[in-house]
């Protein structure tokens, strides 16, 4: 699917209301991908069951088409995905690359790149003291120095995060992933778990985060409600989509203008619009 063009997606998690941070990216994502005359897919994030909202997937797609946001082809959910996930931790465990590691977020806490403290100590895959261990992948170098070696199957049973989304992007045949720049650090742990299945990760492209009045990151659980304030407030898609695009110096301040619209005025400005692009990718 990749080698058949531009393939992009855009992969919330329902935790909450999109908040204008989320809808920015969203809004990059599908612009990258329309104007490379590509695809743009919808993927829920929902395998992190704790976390989801009941409501919030529907409020997000609902979101998305009101801003002009429309995808292509079916809805992607993760949670319908599980047997995919599956298989490859099996692989992987079959093939020697993962190890069990026993290690508590205690002990962890303040560590940004894991020490490979249980590499190479051939510790029990059952239960321990009423907790099963994380799976941990052997990164080869040259990742292994910088990333150190990710989880991939969470002690909870929950498949992890990198191992979940690398496959997706493979196996969609993702080209581009456009996301915030809170996700820069996923990165290199994810390109080399695509280098140990054999396959080159896509392109990362990282959107600045749009910060709240304070100047403190926007969240889903603390500082963001998404649209329905600016909805009653009388602020119609047009203004939303304007106001986005302005945060990033696309078009002036107080411009009001549909998503298509924008996409036109992008095209008319193809060297801004690259120049923001590899600012993205830096």
């Amino acid at each position: 699917m990749a080698s058949e063009g531009y393939r992009g997606r855009f992969a919330p998690t329902p935790s909450g209301p999109l908040h204008l941070g989320n809808l920015r990216t969203a809004l990059l994502s599908w612009l990258q991908a329309r104007c490379h005359q590509g695809q743009w897919l919808l993927r829920i994030d929902d395998l992190d069951t704790p976390r989801i909202r009941p409501g919030a997937t529907e409020s997000a797609l609902n979101d998305l088409q009101w801003l002009g946001l429309h995808w292509d082809g079916p809805v992607v959910f993760q949670s319908q995905r599980r047997g995919l996930y599956g298989f490859f931790l099996s692989a992987l465990r079959r093939g020697g690359v993962v190890y069990a590691c026993r290690c508590s977020r205690r002990q962890l806490a303040g560590i940004s790149r894991y020490p490979g403290t249980c590499r190479g100590r051939g510790l029990s895959w059952g239960f321990e003291d009423g907790r099963l261990p994380a799976w941990r992948l052997t990164v080869p170098e040259p990742y292994a120095s910088s990333c150190g070696d990710p989880v991939v199957r969470r002690a909870d049973g929950f498949v992890a995060y990198h191992l979940a989304t690398v496959v997706d992007e493979l196996s969609l045949g993702i080209t581009e992933v456009v996301r915030g720049q809170d996700l820069a650090p996923a990165c290199l742990p994810q390109q080399a778990l695509a280098a140990v299945l054999g396959q080159t990760a896509p392109a990362y492209c990282h959107v600045p985060l749009l910060l709240a009045e304070d100047g403190l990151k926007l969240s889903k659980r603390e500082r963001a409600s998404g649209l329905e304030p600016l909805k009653q407030q009388g602020w119609g898609p047009d203004r939303v989509v304007g106001h986005l695009a302005a945060s990033l110096d696309l078009v002036p301040a107080g411009t009001s203008m549909s998503a298509l619209e924008l996409l036109e005025h992008v095209g008319r400005q193809p060297k801004r619009w690259q120049s923001l692009s590899n600012c993205l990718h830096s």
